[in-house]
């Protein structure tokens, strides 16, 4: 690889000016954001059903988030260097996903990024944004 390719591909790899990355802190902060997001669901007994259906030990899920989020905030785009397209949906479509694990997933997000984001503002865009997200993933109705 010439010097030329090399400094191309770090520029790549680098957050885009005026992210939201850069915006709430580059990497500690959505590294922040993601453990919190761990931390809550393992913690909180309202996100138990949610932490239930993760893969324990939660270290490498937590990893993996953290990447995800890194991306989706417009940071290095280090998971789809490791792990190709998102494809989020397709990703959780072998899990049941309801409305009650959704809301428990955002519940876990709110606080996490509460936490780490000091602009509320930014903080609920990004919570919008989630939420719309999550939304996507449900594939099956909750039980009644």
């Amino acid at each position: 690889m010439g010097i030329f390719s090399f400094l191309s591909k770090k520029k790549q790899q680098a957050a885009a000016p005026g992210t939201v990355y850069e915006a709430i802190g580059g990497e500690p902060a959505v590294k922040a954001i993601a453990n919190d997001f761990y931390n809550v669901m393992e913690h909180d007994p309202f996100a138990s059903e949610l932490l239930a259906i993760h893969p324990m030990p939660l270290t490498r899920i937590r990893h993996v988030f953290f990447l995800y989020l890194k991306m989706w905030m417009g940071g290095p785009n280090d998971f789809e260097q490791q792990f190709g397209h998102p494809r989020l949906r397709a990703r959780h479509l072998p899990f049941t996903v309801t409305p009650a694990l959704k809301a428990q997933w955002m519940y876990c997000m709110r606080k996490a990024m509460m936490k780490n984001v000091s602009d509320i503002k930014l903080a609920n865009r990004l919570l919008v944004a989630l939420d719309s997200l999550a939304e996507h993933m449900i594939n099956q109705p909750d039980d009644k």
